[in-house]
């Protein structure tokens, strides 16, 4: 600064302005004369080193344009007197402020934050523009208001005037060059979101509700800026909420009520439209109102735009108040009606705003400033009792006595008075420019407030792709974790796994659209690929059955879950124990939601290949239990295995009863009390075994026989090892000679039985009898290596095995298994359906639901039957079912337990199924078992005859007699 006077202003600014970053000063209208009128020049001069200083400091400035004005004879001077001359005067600073309403006027982005925004003061520009449109000049009313001529006129110019809005979209005819297209982003932007959420409750891809938000943000701004029409959401713009409910304005609305709710979009566009012709005639009559509103409007604007409140936080970002730089202040320009209708409206007004005038004034015109509206000279203020030598001092004492009598000043009484004002009379020798070395630089105490860093454009934008990339990251777990996935929710019910071999298995409960059927893979295998189309093709059915359960039938119906192996993999590509299980589910609910007024709902859970991820599917459903009252059991769970004791236990804690039909553990009933099986316990199959062991053995002979069993080393499977333990102690009870156990492993799905077979071929004491504890799987193998070794080709074997041989297809019935010359294979089987065919009324259901059935052979005599597999599973539905619906009421998942030990249903496909007379904590008897015999014809076809059997319910023990090998 080239002055003292200037580095004292300089100074009183910066520590107003530091007031302002700590709160909210009340901001002067600091007017700036010479004492000698000689001094006015170096007032300008200095007004120009203020504005060069504030600039430097980052503050965010406009300077009015107040040059001499030309009126109409091109002079500058105005050619009247009175009241023309302030009408003059009025019209100028009115013209002053519409060139405040571009936000350029106010410096460049780096001044602070982001340009100002003035949407207040465009719509009374727009209104002023089409209230002057000589278009509009042909429709004002002539006749007075309250006749009928009269409203009629008013109600045309009303019309009229709102067609000329809308031409203009109720903005300025040249709006600011940012504000063209995004004007109401701050309406589209919450509508593109909802309608983003709103689509997701559909469960889309995730890319199909973000392009659902911006084509609905799309439409929204192509609608809004259909040419000659009102903009959408008019009345949600910021400037009409403060257009409809300032208070200043509430004189103009003489002719008919205002009044405003925003969700009322109809009654609110009335009150728009009300307001808007009586703000247009009060502007037409011109006087003090026009002036005061373009004040009231840039006030409110730049109010807001340092609203600390706001989404933005501009407010804590914008450190330093705007100043507006009047460097000749005249009457001519009229800089003199300005800063009075900025005081006449500051006093009016409650609210504080940050704008600080900073005005140069010649000192002849000075005495303007304390004229009242009656023209007469202001009294003297009383002289000031501080009396400081410096201006600096000076400035700070006058400032705070100015803002001390603020309120008075504001007085109605005080009518000669400009309280806004704080004059500043500079002496000459304040004025005089000291030398070049010392001349000082009035430093800006600034520093970056956090919030700048915190909440700013570049820390959104980082937060955004951190949120972006934590919820793609997020996204990508999701969807590589559970099967079904959105793009920030998944389905937890179901998860995937690895398969064994390779590919991905889906384990848990199909809740919602989770289809297992979709995770199998086309193998090339024409069984395994038929079976993979059948599981799908029951799964559409269970879904469609379970919708028409919930659709007509709610709170009459019971939820039973079937968990089983639905899921492949490379080494044990066909999940057909799953399939063959389901359709006997399937098949019992057809039945049941026909003839029986509780229906049945079927859910499915995948135990995974094998049922190797059994413990995730117990997890799953023990869960699903918690939040389903509807839910009352399960069926399934057909594979004993290392893991079976934890499940059931689990299953047990979250009481839920258990049906299987297929699993055959001696020990789960025993240690289990919500265990109910359907499956002849493996104890049982061995005891029925020995009857034809004890026929094999030669009486005086010592008959040799062992055991040759899967080797279980890293392998879940309990099946094998029950069985070689209870097969050894059936051995030795019938006094065989047991030579010692043999153990085989399995190799990427290849049993490796050469060596056992040399061993036993090839040893000196070659087994009669081996009880072969595996699976159906090796059986052809092991008859390969024993009809090709020297030693047993060309000796009577017998080979007695477990229930599990009853999946085997021999080619006697159309099937590629069978058995090599000279071995005979007997194994258990846990359905008699021969027996119990003529009584029951399964295949007739299974014969109208099951369109796959082949009706020109007997039934139990077909591929999809003749492992019992499918009416052992329909067998234990449909009696969880009358457990679950006793006396056509739906029971809850405790009712259903107790009632399971009192079920007793006749005419089952495995014949009656009787839990009446199960211990707790103890086997049961009256299983369906039977005995195969299977042997090598002449023709090389391999047949299988039943040896022995009882239908379930039978509690009669079989015998050798009955079982006779002969």
């Amino acid at each position: 600064m080239s002055t003292e006077a200037g580095i004292d202003v300089q100074r009183q600014l910066e520590s107003l302005i530091q007031d302002f970053r700590a709160g909210d000063p009340p901001m002067p209208v600091i007017v700036l004369h010479a004492e000698d009128p000689a001094d006015d020049g170096r007032v300008t001069d200095l007004i120009d080193e203020l504005r060069e200083g504030q600039q430097q400091h980052g503050t965010r400035l406009a300077v009015a344009s107040t040059e001499p004005q030309t009126d109409g004879d091109g002079d500058g001077h105005g050619d009247g007197h009175g009241d023309d001359a302030t009408r003059r005067a009025m019209k100028r600073a009115t013209h002053l402020l519409r060139d405040l309403g571009d936000s350029g006027k106010w410096g460049d982005r780096s001044a602070a934050y982001r340009p100002y925004s003035f949407p207040r003061l465009g719509l009374v520009r727009a209104l002023q523009e089409v209230t002057d449109d000589p278009e509009m000049s042909p429709h004002w009313p002539t006749s007075p208001a309250g006749t009928p001529e009269g409203n009629t006129q008013r109600e045309q110019a009303r019309t009229q005037l709102l067609r000329l809005l809308a031409r203009q979209h109720w903005r300025p005819r040249k709006p600011p060059r940012r504000q063209i297209l995004l004007t109401d982003v701050q309406q589209f932007l919450p509508m593109g979101v909802l309608g983003a959420f709103t689509s997701l409750l559909t469960r889309p891809e995730w890319y199909i509700a973000v392009l659902a938000g911006i084509g609905l943000m799309v439409l929204l701004a192509v609608l809004n800026h259909v040419p000659g029409r009102a903009p959408l959401f008019l009345w949600l713009r910021r400037e009409s909420r403060w257009f409809l409910t300032t208070t200043f304005l509430q004189s103009a609305a003489r002719h008919q009520s205002t009044s405003v709710r925003l969700l009322r979009p109809v009654r609110s566009w009335r009150a728009i439209a009300a307001r808007a012709y009586d703000v247009a005639e009060a502007l037409r009559e011109g006087g003090q109102f026009p002036l005061q509103l373009y004040v009231l409007a840039l006030l409110e604007d730049l109010r807001n735009n340092h609203r600390r409140g706001s989404w933005d936080l501009r407010g804590f970002k914008r450190t330093r108040p705007p100043v507006l730089f009047l460097r000749r202040t005249a009457l001519e320009n009229g800089g003199i009606e300005l800063i009075r209708a900025v005081s006449d409206v500051r006093s009016r007004r409650s609210e504080l705003d940050p704008l600080l005038i900073v005005a140069g004034v010649a000192a002849d015109d000075a005495p303007l400033l304390d004229r009242g509206a009656d023209g007469s000279p202001q009294a003297p203020p009383p002289p000031s009792r501080y009396q400081p030598s410096r201006l600096q001092q000076r400035l700070r004492n006058w400032y705070d006595e100015w803002a001390g009598n603020l309120r008075a000043d504001q007085s109605p009484s005080r009518t000669n008075a400009l309280p806004w004002v704080l004059r500043i009379p500079l002496p000459r020798e304040e004025l005089v420019q000291v030398r070049e070395t010392d001349r000082r630089c009035v430093r800006a105490r600034h520093r970056l407030p956090l919030v700048r860093v915190v909440w700013s454009a570049y820390s959104l934008t980082l937060a955004v792709v951190l949120a972006c990339t934590a919820g793609g990251v997020h996204s990508y777990e999701l969807h590589r974790t559970y099967c079904s996935a959105d793009l920030l929710t998944a389905n937890r019910d179901t998860e995937r796994h690895s398969a064994p071999g390779d590919g991905t298995e889906c384990i848990g409960l199909a809740t919602g659209d989770v289809r297992f059927g979709a995770y199998l893979r086309d193998t090339g295998d024409e069984e395994a690929d038929d079976q993979g189309g059948r599981l799908r093709d029951l799964e559409d059915r269970i879904h469609d059955e379970n919708a028409r359960v919930l659709r007509g039938h709610s709170g009459t119906y019971v939820t039973v879950v079937y968990a089983g192996p639905l899921s492949s993999s490379r080494l044990n590509p066909s999940p057909v124990k799953g399939v063959e299980e389901l359709t006997g589910v399937y098949l019992a609910q057809r039945v049941v939601n026909e003839n029986h007024t509780v229906k049945m709902r079927v859910l499915l859970a995948n135990g995974g290949a094998d049922m190797g991820h059994q413990s995730e599917t117990a997890e799953a459903i023990a869960a699903y239990a918690e939040r389903d009252p509807t839910f009352v059991g399960v069926v399934g769970f057909g594979r004993d295995l290392q893991s079976s004791p934890g499940v059931t236990d689990r299953l047990h804690k979250a009481e839920v009863p258990v049906v299987s039909g297929t699993n055959s553990a001696s020990y789960l009933p025993k240690e289990f009390s919500n265990w109910f099986s359907l499956a002849a316990p493996d104890e049982h199959q061995a005891e029925a075994l020995g009857h034809v062991a004890r026929q094999l053995r030669t009486p005086g002979r010592a008959t040799y026989a062992l055991v040759l069993a899967r080797d279980l080393k890293g392998s879940q499977d309990r099946y094998t090892s029950e069985q070689a333990a209870y097969g050894e102690e059936m051995l030795k009870r019938e006094r065989f000679r047991t030579l010692p156990t043999q153990e085989y492993r399995v190799v990427n799905g290849d049993p490796e039985l050469r060596l056992h077979a040399e061993r036993i071929c090839q040893g000196e004491n070659v087994p009669s009898v081996i009880y072969f504890a595996g699976r159906v799987e090796d059986v052809g193998p092991l008859m390969t290596q024993l009809s090709t070794q020297p030693g047993c080709a060309n000796k009577e074997i017998s080979i007695l095995t477990g229930d599990d041989l009853s999946k085997a297809r021999f080619s006697g019935t159309g099937g590629s298994d069978g058995v090599a010359p000279r071995i005979t294979l007997y194994h258990a089987a846990l359905t008699g359906l021969e027996d119990a065919a003529p009584a029951t009324a399964f295949y007739e259901d299974a014969a109208r639901h099951l369109p796959w059935i082949e009706q020109d052979r007997l039934p139990y005599a077909t591929p999809d039957f003749a492992s019992g597999q499918t009416a052992l599973s329909h067998d234990a539905a449909r009696a969880l079912y009358w457990a679950a619906s006793r006396e056509d009421v739906p029971q809850s998942l405790a009712a259903t337990w107790v009632n399971l030990r009192s079920v007793k249903l006749d005419r089952m496909a495995t014949g009656t199924i009787d839990f009446t007379t199960a211990p707790l904590y103890g086997e049961r008897h009256g299983h369906s078992i039977l005995v195969k015999r299977v042997r090598r014809t002449p023709a090389g076809v391999s047949e299988a005859e039943v040896l022995c059997s009882r239908t379930a319910g039978d509690i009669k023990p079989l015998d050798a007699k009955e079982c006779s090998i002969k």
